[in-house]
């Protein structure tokens, strides 16, 4: 005798509490995240401050972030993911002056102005921030110096052995002092000067050892 066919298992359901995070709330809490640090600074940022500022409750940041820390973190990194690419010019003043203009354009920006200063100043006290803030700030940056040393070498510009950290030296260097330390931002004509002087800089500079 035939057997009834066994019934369907009942479709899945997602646990109880289970929350979708929309990517759009997320990407509203970051751009809060960085006009709060403007705004507030580290040491003086809230999660309730973040939540007003995206318009969503402290529950949705919550459920992303169990504190301002990761928060932050977090938000640096995808800063750090989301590196510009390397300029190509065909020369190596091209390329430095290319740097130079992005860079200044990077310190020049209200928002980065007043969130670089603080996280530098807040790292010194959290040494989990202190290694996102090197990574955000260095990394993608050296990525970027590595391959316009790499390009002015293979059109024997530069010889081989030139370090490329020296490099992101004589150009991140001198920005960061006028215009964020001294308040004094390089201009069109003054940029040109200092990507001849770093071009010069890296033609005598001694090779990696």
């Amino acid at each position: 005798m035939a057997t009834d066919p066994a019934p369907p298992a009942p479709a899945r359901r997602a646990p109880a509490g289970a929350a979708v995070l929309r990517e759009d709330v997320t990407a509203a809490i970051r751009e809060a995240v960085l006009a709060e640090l403007a705004a507030a600074g580290f040491a003086r940022m809230s999660i309730e401050g973040v939540a007003r500022r995206a318009g969503v409750g402290k529950t949705a940041v919550y459920r992303r972030w169990k504190s301002k820390l990761p928060l932050v973190l977090d938000l640096i990194g995808a800063f750090a993911a989301d590196g510009l690419p390397a300029p190509s010019t065909g020369s190596l003043h091209g390329d430095v002056r290319a740097l130079l203009e992005v860079f200044a354009n990077l310190l020049r920006h209200p928002v980065a102005s007043a969130v670089i200063p603080d996280l530098l100043v807040e790292a010194a006290r959290h040494p989990e921030l202190a290694d996102a803030v090197r990574g955000a700030l260095l990394e993608g940056r050296r990525r970027m110096a590595q391959a316009v040393v790499a390009a002015a070498q293979e059109r024997g510009e530069l010889p081989a052995g030139v370090d490329p950290a020296a490099a992101m030296d004589l150009v991140a260097g001198p920005l960061y002092w006028r215009q964020t330390v001294i308040g004094q931002p390089l201009d069109g004509p003054e940029l040109d000067v200092l990507a001849r002087q770093v071009v010069a800089g890296l033609k005598a500079a001694p090779a990696a050892g």
